[in-house]
């Protein structure tokens, strides 16, 4: 049977498609397609996680961050907040929970048969499982991996000759995606503090990096590369580029040199350097940040040679005139003021004009529009029409630029601000598909997850957010997220802690004094409260009771509660009702 049916869904193996009650395709990677297709073959059994990642990643090096991620876009597809559908087995792995009709019998995961070996074995030996199960769940499996793999690849390639004159046209060419090679990062100081942290920084690197979709990811288990053409293995060789770099330490700081090199040339085709710290921040999130900090950019420069011939500041647009008004834009969406703000959008309209189809003043124009709504600069009668606008520019951006990461973090961002949170959800999933590191889509899903009702999950994707520091120009948003979060769960002296922290950073905001006073009125702090609000007020005159709280939109019924109690909590304090 191909067709699997559960919970109102139908799982389709023959297309790769999961579709929803009215049919309707619900869009999945291969990997999440993949783990779908045997969560549900496997309904009711319990199925560990290193049974999962060794089936969805064989003989490949992936780190469980890889497993969650499919996990969490599973869910995100089929409405699972509740975790009703998939749950957690302490301990022993994942059972999917539903009623399947048409569960093939020759693909149920042996379960006994398999975790007898060692960690170390299934290092060393990456067949060991394979030998220990049943031939048929081997046939099986690679079968179903066979025709999702031959669909989406056809799919793809009849995507991408339709598309080409809109992608870089060598990418029709292209029989695989570039490997990527990472090899062991290298330690300066011969210590055994240095090697380690060294080592837990390239695995963190490495396990951000097979996340990404349009590249593969291999690790080399060998001595760190000192020179990359001379001597190196034939595994070195046939990867595209090679990734590696040197690690620093001083007395209160680590700093990471690294590159990454075209190996059939030995060309360097970007350096970076990152430095972390160490005053008062855990050995864990050093780590985070180093490999964070290398990965962002790196991703970030993965995309971008996706769309050689893309517009804007960012791949070096031949189009000067509208390279010099996105970067004017840029500037007015991040220091904006009202006045400033109407400018910038006259300017970017005639700019469009004149260049329609130039994506990136269409990705601009739409983040410049998403900050009007965010800041209530439109009247009733044009904030319909500036939503409607913004989401037709982004999606015109996306359907010529599917991957264009500019564009999915500006539609990521319009969706949560426009209180689309479901659709939300899988945009910022799509962000972090190619760059696993991107703060910023972190805070907006993090935004979505408080607004449905889930804090606890928002105060972890904040967080995480804050663990990677990347941009540094957005860490002030995760920040005021966590301090949002805590208040919300009534903790409020964290919540003083993390708003405060968020004001040292952009304290030329009102939003966050506002949401200052209120914690510091919950903490006992009543006398801070009233002079926090009044700088709030200051920053930000016109703020009432009315305008301060969150649309109510599709927000859950428990995030409107908390909403009012914070907002009245400001009204105790001095904020006028209206």
């Amino acid at each position: 049977m191909e067709v699997l049916r559960f919970a109102g869904f139908e799982l389709d193996q023959r297309r790769a498609e999961l579709r929803d009650a009215d049919g309707s395709p619900v869009r999945l990677r291969p990997k999440t397609f993949d783990m779908l297709y045997l969560f549900a073959a496997n309904a009711g059994r319990i199925v560990s996680k290193q049974e999962l990642m060794e089936a969805i990643w064989p003989n490949i090096h992936v780190g469980e961050d890889s497993l969650f991620q499919c996990i969490r876009e599973i869910r995100t597809a089929l409405g699972d907040e509740e975790r009703s559908l998939i749950k957690v087995v302490s301990g022993r792995g994942y059972m999917f929970d539903a009623e399947v009709t048409g569960a093939p019998a020759d693909l149920v995961v042996q379960t006994e048969s398999v975790s007898t070996a060692t960690k170390e074995e299934r290092t060393t030996a990456p067949s060991a499982e394979m030998h220990a199960a049943p031939a048929a769940r081997q046939q099986s499996f690679r079968g179903l991996r066979g025709w999702a793999a031959i669909v989406v690849s056809f799919c793809a390639i009849l995507g991408l000759a339709a598309a080409a004159p809109a992608i870089a046209p060598n990418l029709i060419f292209s029989r695989k995606p570039p490997v990527v090679m990472v090899m062991p990062i290298a330690a300066a100081n011969s210590d055994a503090q240095s090697a380690s942290m060294a080592g837990n920084v390239t695995e963190r690197l490495s396990d951000g990096l097979a996340r990404i979709d349009t590249i593969r990811v291999v690790t080399s288990r060998t001595k760190p590369a000192t020179a990359l053409l001379a001597g190196v293995s034939a595994s070195v060789v046939d990867a595209d580029f090679l990734v590696n770099g040197e690690l620093q330490r001083s007395p209160n700081a680590w700093t990471l040199e690294a590159r990454m090199t075209d190996t059939a040339t030995g060309e360097v085709k970007w350096t970076t350097s990152v430095s972390v710290g160490t005053d008062e921040i855990e050995t864990s999130v050093q780590q985070s940040r180093l490999a964070a900090g290398l990965g962002h950019e790196l991703a970030l420069r993965i995309n971008a040679s996706l769309y050689p011939d893309a517009g804007g500041i960012a791949l070096n647009s031949p189009a000067d005139n509208a390279k010099v008004v996105v970067e004017q834009a840029v500037a007015s969406i991040n220091q904006t003021t009202r006045e400033r703000f109407a400018t910038a959008q006259v300017m970017l309209e005639n700019a469009l004009t004149e260049e329609p189809d130039n994506v990136d003043l269409q990705v601009t124009l739409a983040a410049l529009q998403t900050r009007g709504i965010q800041m209530v600069w439109y009247g009733p009668v044009e904030m319909t029409a500036s939503e409607t606008r913004a989401r037709s520019l982004l999606e015109r951006a996306l359907h010529a630029k599917p991957r264009y990461l500019p564009g999915l973090e500006a539609y990521c961002r319009f969706l949560t601000a426009t209180n689309n949170f479901v659709e939300s959800l899988v945009a910022c999933a799509r962000v972090l598909n190619l760059d696993p590191w991107n703060g910023g889509a972190l805070y907006q899903l993090g935004l979505t997850q408080l607004q449905l009702g889930r804090t606890e999950d928002a105060l972890a994707t904040f967080k995480q957010a804050d663990g990677f520091d990347t941009p540094a120009v957005s860490r002030w948003t995760w920040k005021i997220g966590i301090g949002w979060a805590y208040l919300m769960l009534g903790r409020n002296d964290e919540a003083v802690e993390w708003i405060k922290k968020s004001i040292a950073i952009t304290p030329a905001s009102g939003r966050p004094y506002l949401l200052l006073a209120a914690a510091l009125q919950r903490a006992g702090h009543p006398d801070e409260a009233k002079a926090a609000l009044a700088k709030g007020m200051a920053l930000r005159p016109n703020s009432t009771a009315l305008n301060v709280r969150p649309p109510d939109r599709n927000a859950s019924p428990a995030f409107v509660e908390a909403s009012v109690g914070i907002v009245q909590t400001m009204v105790d304090v001095g904020l006028p009702r209206n």
